[in-house]
């Protein structure tokens, strides 16, 4: 199960699929040659323009397949962040200075934005996770009030790998909504897809976002699922694409190369078998035994600290550790003269010297200016791994 037709030592030894992934060459050259050829505005009325359509039409039905979703829930954005923002903003069209709860440890997509619409007067509220990272239902749930129109938790947060209990989350809102007006329920899956089992379809998931670059896909394509369009009203409006969800000419190539990917990585719930899954127990015994090595280095810290090895609270394609006395910065690169490419967190956040997660958490000051992030991918080897631990020893002993 390769993204690229070859592995070389630079790929083996990146550990930073998180921020963005190596793209699957096979797919994006396959999906760009059906572009070229169909290169027609999918919007147009003229034949060449019709068979674009059928394209991007295959595309979607491709992706809904693949996710197992209706293929009117399927909508082609620009990426994430746009996937994030299409509800949120939608929402809030509709309410009247309502109440936004989100979880303190969402993507900067969706916390700084609510941060803005804090400022225009909307009740926004920041659910703080326990000690370790997770969200507690119960603290979504206490928050909710006669006027919240939106709730957001991520499926796994992007720098500690926490696996949030989504469908949990969503159990509960259905049943302390009953006879009432339900908050829409959004989900960012963009660290979730291809990476560990997802059911998008479970009731009161009413909006989700994906990704295709972080699953070796392009940039600039996303896909936002909702459970049932009708019940938003558009905020970027303009040539009424996407059934008016989101407009804008579409990405033919994206949306090709995206239904590819997701054809290829996408690990529904009840997936038993496939190079996906096989791939996630693969990942999941590597990821085991280099937090096994890890703990036994002097100074480092897991976060959270109480990650088991083999967990199945942690997605194993992210893990964050901190080495007191070594600032976060100085050991990315440290690693990267020595040819690893690592992060100390979100790339979105990579200019700021704030960790909100970390903060959110509790984490000591120590350990956030220490704390750094590995993530894992198709192409990660045991190879590639064990020579990254010695790596990080070398640089240890350095210090110490």
């Amino acid at each position: 199960m390769n993204c690229s037709s070859n592995v070389n030592d630079k790929i083996e030894h990146y550990f930073d699929w998180a921020a963005t992934s190596p793209q699957d060459a096979d797919i994006l050259r396959e999906s760009l040659e059906i572009s070229i050829k169909n290169y027609a505005n999918p919007s147009s009325v003229h034949s060449l323009g019709i068979e674009s359509r059928k394209i991007l039409e295959d595309a979607r039905f491709l992706s809904a397949k693949s996710i197992g979703v209706k293929v009117e829930q399927i909508f082609f954005t620009s990426g994430g962040t746009e996937s994030d923002h299409i509800p949120l903003l939608s929402m809030m069209m509709k309410s009247e200075k309502g109440r936004i709860i989100i979880s303190a440890i969402e993507h900067p997509a969706l916390r700084e934005q609510c941060e803005n619409l804090k400022k225009l007067g909307f009740d926004v509220v920041f659910v703080m996770p326990n000690k370790n990272g997770f969200i507690e239902t119960q603290s979504i749930i206490e928050k909710i009030t006669s006027d919240t129109f939106f709730v957001s938790v991520m499926a796994v947060n992007n720098e500690t790998g926490c696996i949030q209990p989504i469908y949990e989350i969503a159990d509960k809102i259905i049943e302390i909504s009953k006879g009432k007006r339900k908050p829409h329920f959004h989900v960012d899956c963009v660290q979730a897809a291809g990476k560990i089992p997802l059911e998008l379809s479970h009731a009161g998931i009413d909006s989700a976002a994906l990704s295709a670059h972080k699953i070796c896909g392009p940039r600039g394509i996303g896909i936002l699922y909702l459970a049932d369009s009708q019940k938003l009203r558009p905020f970027l409006v303009g040539g009424a694409q996407e059934k008016n969800i989101r407009s804008g000419t579409e990405n033919l190539f994206g949306a090709i190369a995206f239904s590819k990917v997701l054809e290829k990585y996408f690990i529904k719930q009840n997936d038993k078998t496939g190079d996906a899954i096989n791939h996630l127990n693969e990942q999941k015994k590597i990821t085991a035994d280099f937090i096994e090595e890890i703990k036994k280095i002097k100074n480092c810290v897991l976060v959270p600290e109480n990650r088991e090895p083999k967990s199945e609270d942690f997605s194993p394609y992210v893990v964050q550790a901190a080495f007191k006395g070594i600032p976060g910065n100085v050991m990315v690169r440290a690693l990267d003269a020595k040819g690893f490419a690592i992060s100390t967190g979100s790339a979105c956040s990579s200019k700021k010297q704030s960790r909100p997660i970390l903060q959110a958490m509790k984490s000591s000051k120590e350990i956030q200016d220490s704390a750094v992030r590995f993530s894992f991918g198709p192409l990660s080897t045991k190879k590639g791994v064990d020579e990254l631990i010695q790596a990080i020893l070398e640089i240890c002993k350095d210090f110490n």
